[in-house]
């Protein structure tokens, strides 16, 4: 007969307790089950491990065992613990590559509330551009990704997440922004075009003679609102990206098929743990509310 767990969680129980009926009490079973258990396990052994049938002292071999057992059963009842956490999506980790509006703008309020609903879950959170974030998640390296989508490889699985219309930032003072009517493409020829990342995003025909004419190609937000504020021209970003910027103008373009659509992106072939099945259920339960506001 091999050494069973129970037969350790038994003696650890009584010898910790010091006799059979409060260690019956803890383990909930009878004190006659956790004796007969007791027994097998010292006929196993071959040898007793409490020197009176009060099982209130330990003899030499039960000594030896008793640290033994108990590191055993709270090592096994803690695997036990961390897998059903595990499975229920209370502990783990989510992995989040996300463009930067999104990221500062949509995400803080979904990790709020899951941060708070499983405290054990680590959130690693990284901002960077939609190339950047299906790159990451192509080589395994992001469970989730937010951005803008145009994989048609298989690799990718995609949800629409939201839509932000594009828009014309320029500095409070340019005649555009003091004429206050929504932009249209003609009023782009002729002024400096700062291009920068998501004006790929733009399919709109009329675009595309302004963006081959622009002499300036700008993939960092932070610098490019500096240089839209020093004067050296003006850009097309989504609306989202303009949260927090007030010193410069959003004016919405005349032509509402320029917009900008963020999907839910994983890998195809990754099996999603369930701390990410749990974090995608957030951002589904936030794209309801989106699409109702």
């Amino acid at each position: 007969m091999a050494i069973k767990l129970e037969m350790l969680r038994c003696f650890a129980a009584v010898a910790q307790r010091g006799n059979l009926s409060e260690a019956a009490d803890h383990l909930g079973r009878t004190p006659s089950a956790v004796s007969m258990m007791l027994k097998q396990f010292e006929e196993h052994l071959g040898a007793p491990l409490f020197e009176t049938e009060r099982k209130s002292k330990l003899t030499g071999l039960g000594q030896h065992i008793f640290e033994q057992a108990l590191q055993t059963v709270n090592h096994f009842d803690g695997t036990v613990d961390e897998m059903l956490s595990y499975a229920r999506s209370e502990s783990g980790s989510v992995r989040i590559a996300a463009v930067p509006s999104v990221a500062a703008s949509i995400l803080p309020e979904v990790i709020k509330t899951f941060a708070r609903a499983r405290p054990r879950v680590f959130i690693d959170l990284r901002d960077m551009d939609s190339l950047a974030v299906t790159r990451e998640l192509t080589r395994g390296r992001v469970d989730i990704g937010l951005a803008s989508f145009a994989n048609d490889s298989g690799e990718l699985l995609v949800e629409p997440f939201l839509s932000d219309p594009f828009g014309l930032v320029c500095p409070p003072d340019h005649p555009l922004a003091e004429r206050g009517a929504p932009v249209d493409w003609s009023d782009l020829q002729g002024l400096d075009f700062l291009a920068n990342g998501t004006c790929f995003q733009i399919t709109v025909p009329e675009f595309k003679p302004i963006l081959d004419g622009s002499r300036m190609m700008v993939r960092n937000n932070t610098s490019l609102f500096s240089l839209v504020r020093a004067g050296v021209g003006v850009t097309l970003l989504p609306e989202l990206t303009m949260r927090g910027v007030s010193d410069l103008r959003f004016l919405p373009l005349a032509d509402e098929n320029a917009r900008r659509r963020v999907g839910i992106l994983r890998a195809a072939r990754a099996v999603p743990s369930p701390a990410v099945l749990a974090f995608l259920e957030e951002l589904r339960d936030l794209r309801l509310k989106l699409q109702e506001s």
